[in-house]
C-alpha cells in the first residue's frame, strides 16, 4: 500500500509541477519511464476541475450580484 501511496503522491506532485510549467527534465523523463498513463489522466482531470472551480469561486466573490 505504501508503494501505491508514494506513486500517487509523486503523480500529484508531477502533475502540479507540469500544470504550472516548472517540471524538470529529469522528473519528466522519470514520469514517462515509470508513471502510469491512467494515473496522470485521472490526476490531470481532477486538477483541471479544481482549477475551474477555484476560478468560478473567485469570480463570484469579486463580481457583484444583481
Amino acid at each position: 500500500m505504501s508503494d501505491k501511496t508514494s506513486s500517487m503522491k509523486n503523480t500529484f506532485k508531477s502533475v502540479a509541477a507540469a500544470f504550472f510549467g516548472v517540471q524538470s527534465n529529469k522528473n519528466r523523463e522519470n514520469d514517462f519511464s515509470q508513471g502510469k498513463l491512467s494515473h496522470f489522466i485521472i490526476v490531470g482531470v481532477i486538477s483541471v476541475v479544481i482549477f475551474i472551480a477555484a476560478l468560478l469561486v473567485i469570480v463570484n466573490l469579486v463580481m457583484p450580484t444583481n
